[in-house]
Parts: structure tokens; sequence; C-alpha cells
């Protein structure tokens, strides 16, 4: 990654501001995280790991990292809420995140208080932990996301376009200005197969399958694209700067089909099938209102992907080969200065680097290298204690990194390796990996409150060594039932509903002849155990334990089943009133700043009009002086002939002295 703050930032690892990169750097917080895809937005990254798991870290203002809570994290962290529904697509934008699953979900979370309905969930509401998008959505199935600042657009396996969010400028293409809270089609495009889409700050561009004539490089398929939305600076590619409120194809020489389209904040950039990029808008001092053909260093390189920040863009060849350009104030363009480019350059701290993709957040880049290849040399010596391999000295792959290692180099098995089949299981990992994969662990194990061993059950002696596997498994489950006040409320209806199934399935029993070899006092009491009177049933009556024995499995089910239900609800409904009252304080405190910023304003208004108050009995008392001393001088003024000419002026002097002064 390299870029604005990536240097002992948030993105690199440390909770302080960073520094500017202006090289690219190697992230050592997601070198154990075997990475697919990766989106980036202004403070934050999210990456999808090989095995659909999600990863987020930076900027936690909003909620938009999903864990729950607005903390900055400065290393890549799980989403837990997200974990197990495989992950193929993600988004993100300056105050929210979206992710899609493999079975077409849309899963949207961060700031959601801007009045634009940024989330997608019909509230103006912050989700801090990822919600899935209901509504006209329910039953479509999503294939890929792409977020912007202010607005979302998602493709569903059909084709359809659906945009939500700040509708301003017409960035949504739904032939308004108005902003939706909910996901709705494009009407524009509808019976038309859209396969790629982007979001830039206020305007959207979109790739749909057509039919025209074909280029001579191109296959059966063709690409047109559309713009919309705001047409500064020419960024929409139609010939001028006006704004447009629905979809319009953006015409071509040789009429190019598009494969791929990116937007930033000033530019808009598209890639053909053959492999040429066109971009549209800003380019370095001036602006170009159609899409032109950039060549230069690219003239001979065939392009596989493009990407495009706030302000630079950044391109992969089919070499592997990395360039950029564009403004480059936070060393955003990887060249080891912050110097604009207005054509590609090539990246040379990339060079021998297989680079699979290459992602621009607002003010910084990222990108993704394959694994390095090792050669046949390295395969004959141990990468940790560098001996040579020999019939007993076997090879060992590390699960995580991938070198060769001997047995006693990778004698540690850890969970979570990224290279793993299955990551929930034990794999062989080197030294180094094991403490990267561990670090942490142990913390939060002792953080875990211990288990409670006040629940227990009467095993024979005889059979206990038998039983093993089934007691520590019955031990587990009743010491988390035991943490809950609601289960031993409802211990005395369970504990008649058992003692009848009891008396009803085993006509042997000694509950059938109404001894129930427990003291009534323990029956009647709300506070006793189902468990403590059958203890005290085992021990007044000896003779039973078998039977007892032989009936515990089933008892044991059936208040696991009832409890573990109960144990789920309560645990929903507090999660949902823990949801509601994060909510609920988000809102007081922006109502509290509201408040805050109102009475302010007030005060401001009240001490200008004290002052302006004060400038006017000053200004009367002023005028009651000249009034009176013009009186007093108009009193001394001779009456003649001569001063008959004055008698009107001051008279008129006066009256206006009259008129002010009241």
């Amino acid at each position: 990654m390299w870029g604005k703050g990536i240097e002992d930032g948030l993105l690199d690892g440390d909770s302080f501001p960073g520094k500017d990169t202006f090289s690219p750097k190697f992230l050592k917080s997601a070198s154990i995280i075997d990475a697919q895809n990766i989106a980036c937005g202004s403070g934050h990254a999210v990456l999808i790991s090989r095995q659909g798991q999600v990863f987020s870290w930076g900027d936690g203002s909003g909620g938009k990292l999903g864990h729950g809570s607005e903390a900055d994290i400065s290393s890549p962290k799980l989403i837990d809420a997200l974990v197990g529904l495989n992950i193929v697509s993600i988004g993100c934008g300056d105050y929210h995140t979206c992710a899609v699953t493999a079975t077409g979900g849309l899963y949207t979370w961060g700031d959601g208080i801007h009045n634009s309905g940024l989330l997608g969930h019909g509230t103006e509401l912050s989700y801090w932990t990822p919600r899935k998008v209901r509504g006209q959505m329910e039953g479509i199935s999503v294939a890929s996301i792409s977020c912007g600042p202010w607005h979302s657009a998602a493709i569903t396996s059909l084709g359809q376009l659906f945009t939500f969010g700040d509708g301003t400028f017409g960035a949504l293409g739904h032939g308004d200005r108005f902003s939706t809270s909910f996901p709705r089609e494009v009407e524009a495009l509808k019976g038309q197969k859209t396969v790629r889409v982007s979001c830039g700050f206020w305007h959207t561009a979109a790739i749909v399958e057509g039919n025209s004539d074909l280029p001579s490089c191109s296959d059966a398929f063709v690409g047109n694209l559309f713009t919309w939305g705001n047409g500064d600076d020419g960024k929409l590619g139609l010939g001028d700067k006006l704004c447009r409120l629905v979809p319009c194809s953006v015409a071509t020489p040789n009429d190019r089909s598009f494969c791929q389209v990116a937007c930033g904040h000033t530019i808009t950039v598209a890639l053909t099938i053959c492999g040429q990029v066109y971009t549209m808008g800003a380019h370095g001092n001036s602006s170009r209102t159609l899409p032109i053909n950039i060549e230069g260093k690219l003239k001979d390189c065939f392009v596989k992907e493009i990407s495009c920040g706030s302000h630079h863009i950044a391109v992969v060849t089919s070499k592997s080969e990395v360039f950029t350009w564009g403004k480059g104030k936070y060393g955003q363009l990887g060249h080891g200065d912050n110097a604009d480019k207005n054509y590609p350059t090539l990246v040379t701290a990339l060079e021998g680097k297989q680079v699979k993709r290459v992602i621009c957040g607002t003010n910084f880049t990222a990108a993704i290298c394959t694994h390095k290849w090792i050669c046949a040399a390295d395969y004959s010596i141990c990468a940790g204690c560098r001996s040579q391999f020999n019939f007993k000295r076997r090879r060992h792959n590390c699960y995580n990194c991938g070198l060769v290692f001997c047995k006693a180099c990778t004698s540690k098995k850890s969970l979570r390796a990224s290279l793993a089949p299955n990551l929930n299981k034990l794999h062989r990992v080197c030294e180094d990996c094991f403490s990267k994969l561990n670090k942490g662990l142990d913390s939060r194990l002792n953080s875990r409150p211990p288990k409670s061993n006040s629940l227990c059950l009467r095993v024979d002696p005889g059979k206990e060594k038998k039983k093993e596997p089934s007691k520590a498994t019955s031990h587990s489950a009743l010491s988390r039932l035991s943490s809950f006040d609601s289960f031993r409320r409802s211990n005395t209806q369970l504990s008649k509903k058992n003692l009848k199934l009891l008396l009803s399935s085993t006509p042997s029993s000694p509950f059938r002849e109404g001894n129930f070899g427990c003291d009534r006092s323990s029956q009647s009491s709300p506070s006793a155990s189902i468990f403590d009177s059958c203890e005290q049933s085992f021990k007044m009556h000896p003779t039973s334990s078998l039977v007892s024995t032989k009936l515990t499995p089933h008892f044991r089910e059936e208040v696991n089943d009832d409890s573990k239900q109960t144990n789920e609800d309560l645990a929903e409904e507090i999660s949902f009133l823990r949801e509601q009252v994060e909510l609920l304080t988000r809102k007081s405190q922006m109502l509290a700043g509201e408040l805050e910023k109102t009475s302010d304003q007030l005060n401001e208004a009240t001490a200008i009009v004290q002052d302006e108050y004060e400038k006017n009995s000053s200004a009367k008392e002023a005028i009651k002086r000249l009034m009176s001393q013009l009186k007093e001088m108009a009193s001394k003024v001779p009456q003649g002939p001569s001063c008959r000419t004055f008698g009107p002026c001051a008279d008129n002097m006066y009256h206006v002295l009259s008129t002010a002064s009241t």
C-alpha cells in the first residue's frame, strides 16, 4: 500500500496519524491473510480472503468497519457477523461499507445519519455491524456492488441495476434529484443486462451488454458505456458539461466495446476488451468532454485491470506491470515523490512482482500480489534451520507462508492458516507463522469468563472412564446454562415436566410409588434446581441409580433443548436491545449537538439584538439633544422678512428630527 497516511498510520498497524508513503510498502499486518480482493475508502480498507472471510481495518468512525463500535482498528480484523457467509464482492464508501454473499445477499453497515438513505435500509439510522438489505431486494440475487461517497449501485445476477443513496445531480439515474433510502431499479436500463458499474462522487457509469458491429479483436461480448449524474469537467464523456438525470450512451471512435469502468471525483476511466484505456473529464491541466485513448507507455501494452481514486488512476497490464498517473500530492502514485504525472508512469518498486490486482482509495493505493515462487534450489534445504533434506529429514510445507521446512521446524499446528483448505482445523505451520497467527490469542482466552462448575450430574464411578466424552459435553452445556437467571426461574416447571416423564416411561421406578426421595421444601422452592432434587433422590434411593442413569441422556437432551431455545431467544432480544440502545445513544448525541449549535446561534442573535438596542437608544438620545438645541436656536432667531426664507427649511428639519425621535 502507498499514499496518504500509510507510513505508521492506521492502515499500517499503528493507531496514530501516519506519514504519507511515496513508494509501495508491504503491509505486514495482512501477511497471514490470503487476500483475493480488496476495497478502499477514504480512510479504511476491507479485504476478502480465499475462504470468503472479510477483514477490515482503518478509520472506524460511523461503525463502517463492522465490528460493533466506532473504534479505529490498526490491523486487519475479521468481521464476526459475516463469518460463514462466503463474501464474493465488497465496496467501500467514505462513510459506509457493502458486501455481497455467494448466495446473493446484500449487507451494508456504517454511518446512516446523513439524510440520504446511504445504507439502503429505509431509515436514517447507523448500523455498526453488517445488516442485510431487505424490502425490494428480498428474493433478488445480487452479484456485485459498487460504492461512492454518497451513493451505491448493485447489479443482480440477471443484470438488473439498483441504486440507492443521495440523488444530488441525478447520480442515481432515476430521472430526478431525489434521494432514496431503498434500492430502486434504474428504469432507463430495464430490460438490458448491466455487467459492470462504478460510483464516483456525484456521477455513475455502467457497462451494458449490447449488440453492434464488433471490432476485430473482440469476441461475442459487446459492452456499451453509459454515464449519468454531474457533468462538470466533462467526466460523463457526452461532449458537454451538463448534468444528466438518466443513463446516456457514450459514443466512442470505431464503436469500441468496453469491459471495465471506474469513476473518480473529476474523471471517468474505461477499459476496452482490446486492452485499451479511455478517459474523460479532467486530464492534467485540461478537461476532455469526449473519451480519449491513453497511449504513451501503454501503447504496446494490454491492460487487464483499471482503478480510479479521487484524482489518480492505476492500471495493471498483462505482464503484471503497474502504471499510475494523475495527482500525486500524497504519494498515491507510488513513484517515490509527490509530483503529479500527466501520463502513465511505471511503478518501478513493483517490478518483478506478480501483481494480481490494484485498487485505488480516495488518496492511497493498494496492490495484491501472488505468493512468491520458490526455485528448485530452495527445496534442498530447510527454510528455518537451513539443514539439508535427506532420507531422514523430510520436507514439510508451512500452510501459511508456503515455504518448505523440516519436521522439527514445523512441529506446531495452528488454526486460520491462510493456505489451509479448512481454517477451522489445525494445520502444520512454521515458528514465525505460528507466533503471528496466535498473537493476542492468549489474552483473548484469558479475558473470557470461567465456566461455572456449580451444576453437575452424578455418574457411576465404574462407568466414569467409559462415558468421559459425554460427561465433558454435558458438563460444558450445563455450565453455559447455569449463567442465565431465566434458567433458574424456569427450573420448577421443568422439574415437574421431567418427573412426569420419568413416571410414565419407567414402570419399575420408585417415583411411581409416590416417594420421590427429595424434601418437599426443595420441590416448592422456586430457586431449587432440578439437578439438586435429582441428586437428593440418588442419596435416599441408591437402588434407583440404575434406572436414573438409563434415563439421564433423555433427561439431559430435553433440558438442553428447552434451555437452548430460551437462551437463543434471550440472546437475540439482548442483541436487539443493545443495538437499539446504541442507535438511540447516537441519535441523542446528534440531537444534543444540534441543540448546542442552536443555543449558540440564539445567544449570538440575542447579543446582536442587545447591541442594536443599545445603539438605537444612543441614537434616540442624540436626536433628542439635537432637537432641544434646534428649538433653542429657533427661539433666538429674530422674526423678520430676511428670516422667512429659511422658514420652510427649518420646519422640514424639525419634522425630520421629530420623526426620527419617535
